[in-house]
């Protein structure tokens, strides 16, 4: 037995303190527990090194490997700075559910089994949820609702998947599968549901805009990412995960487009950013391994910059459409140099984080001769700095003169989002330390001239077109219609109308048969006198007559 806790057992044990306590203890609970939670982590050795059993089942409670302590520690890093960016703005409630969501993630990063895995999956599901809840609105409830059902839908669906492979190989262990029958059909479902491949991803942009500023910060980061991770884990060149990166890739690049919310703008970009993992994962030579984990790890940072930047602007303004923002650059300097350092990163600009990690992946597709796949990317991080490189902090800091002239972020936001800042430029500069954590051994080296010149040319161009076409790009008072328009509108009236059918019919035939009874006791009554046929009154001869005609019946049946 190791001489450490499970990492997420860490966590946990501080999301039921910070629960219980106020003031400056929960802040200190809410700050240290994350790191203390890193810490545990990184005593976690490669394999299994904690074992259980429960019904019978050794469960391998943690393992560990390179690729898994590189996501648990950037899950850790956005507990800490998540925790500052909202300790003092958020509710106890809100901050215990989002430190109970991390531990979920970690609980994954460690998983041995499937199972283990499973009951993490859940705790993310359920804590995840409330933190929607925390929105504390009428829409976030909605919202929190409809987000609840899909999450445990997919676990429904991961859950049958665990069994069946389960039954067929009679292992939960976690190793690499393939999608050739059922249940591991099931189990890729499953997960993809968690990495909001369409059609089942509107619960995204659905649910996080909805969320409070702070919430919508942590929910950034760990459900989509573990997912990835557990792609990672599990189906590692899967070729199906190429077609439905692309699709997630450029589908979250249309939607991102058409938005006029600024927070479900950056939940479209989030369904992009994480469709170009999942092709990195389906493409699963080493370094586009590689290129999915550190894009991840570059992506949870700045993705919760560009959610603190818009969420501090929120949490100003009180205002989420673009049409009702602008000019905020003159009185939000800090907010808007950050959100534009994070819409840099994402756009994959040299310099920045992106541009070190999303390069990995492209180069996966490269080597292996995947020039459509290759083009593809390279098109659509032009489509990235359109919608998440320009268009957020133009409309957001800059277009027309709104008249707003709210403070800028509280100190401790404005920390967290320089943190990140930081972050997002250093691993763009120097990106060594991040290489080295990567599962596989990694020195590229991407600031050739012809690299560099290749993504300035391709993202330049990408802004000029936008201000090129700046009138069609202004945003009007619009609602972008997705796929849960299915559930939300069209489910709803399909089910009333049905319903209304059914009362229809069973009136009807009560009508009917009330009449044939009217009639059938009119003749019985003219016939054979009495009050009618099945009336109360009628005389024993009768009842006696209808017993022998029946019993007759029964005799004739039986014997013929």
């Amino acid at each position: 037995m190791p001489d450490f806790l499970p990492p997420a057992v860490w966590l946990l044990a501080g999301a039921v303190a910070v629960a219980m306590t106020r003031g400056g203890l929960r802040s200190v609970i809410l700050l240290l527990t994350p790191l203390a939670t890193l810490w545990a982590a990184w005593q976690v050795p490669d394999g299994v090194v904690l074992t259980a059993t429960y019904l019978e089942h050794a469960a391998e409670l943690v393992e560990g490997s390179p690729v898994r302590r590189l996501f648990a520690t950037i899950f850790c890093i956005m507990a800490f700075v998540g925790g500052l960016y909202a300790y003092r703005t958020a509710s106890g409630t809100e901050l215990a559910a989002a430190l109970a969501y991390a531990a979920g993630a970690v609980g994954v990063c460690f998983a041995g089994d499937l199972l283990v895995l499973f009951l993490y999956w859940e705790v993310m599901a359920i804590f995840s949820t409330v933190v929607v809840f925390c929105g504390a609105t009428g829409r976030a409830r909605a919202a929190g609702i409809r987000y609840a059902v899909i999450h445990f839908l997919g676990g429904v669906i991961l859950m049958v998947g665990i069994e069946s492979v389960m039954v067929g190989t009679g292992s939960v262990d976690i190793r690499a599968l393939s999608a050739n029958n059922l249940g591991t059909w099931m189990v890729l479902i499953g997960l993809l549901v968690n990495a909001a491949a369409p059609p089942l991803s509107a619960w995204l942009a659905d649910a996080y805009p909805e969320a409070s500023p702070t919430g919508s910060v942590f929910l950034s980061a760990f459900t989509t990412k573990t997912a990835v991770l557990t792609l990672i884990l599990l189906f590692p060149g899967e070729p199906v995960l190429i077609g439905v990166g692309l699709f997630m890739v450029f589908y979250g690049i249309i939607y991102a487009l058409l938005e006029n919310d600024a927070r479900r703008i950056l939940a479209y970009s989030i369904v992009n950013q994480v469709g170009f993992m999942v092709t990195a994962v389906g493409i699963g030579t080493e370094t586009a391994l590689n290129g999915a984990a550190a894009h991840a790890f570059a992506h949870i940072i700045y993705k919760a910059l560009l959610f603190m930047s818009a969420g501090v602007v929120v949490y100003r303004t009180g205002l989420n459409r673009c049409s009702d923002l602008g000019g905020l650059f003159r009185t939000m300097p800090l907010t808007c140099v950050c959100g534009i350092i994070g819409a840099l990163a994402i756009s994959s600009f040299p310099l920045t984080s992106g541009f070190t990690t999303k390069t990995l992946i492209s180069e996966g597709a490269a080597e292996q001769g995947m020039a459509a796949v290759y083009y593809l990317l390279a098109a659509a991080s032009a489509g990235v700095f359109l919608h998440a490189g320009i268009k957020f902090p133009w409309f957001v800091f800059f277009q027309k003169d709104s008249g707003l002239r709210p403070k800028d972020a509280p100190w401790n936001m404005g920390l967290a989002m320089v943190l990140f800042a930081a972050a997002c430029i250093g691993l763009g500069i120097y990106p060594d330390p991040l290489y080295a954590l990567l599962p596989y051994p990694e020195d590229a080296d991407f600031y050739t001239p012809g690299k560099v010149l290749f993504y300035l040319q391709l993202l330049l161009f990408s802004g000029l077109a936008f201000f090129l076409m700046l009138p069609l790009m202004r945003r009007t008072l619009t609602l972008s219609l997705d796929v849960d328009w299915l559930w939300r509108r069209a489910l709803p009236v399909a089910w009333y109308a049905v319903a209304d059918g059914l009362v229809a019919i069973r009136d009807k035939a009560r009508k009917d048969l009330a009449a044939a009874r009217r009639v059938l006791g009119d003749w019985f009554a003219e016939h054979w006198g009495g009050e009618g046929l099945f009336a109360r009154s009628w005389p024993i001869s009768t009842t006696a007559l209808w017993i022998a005609a029946l019993l007759a019946a029964y005799v004739l049946v039986y014997y013929l």
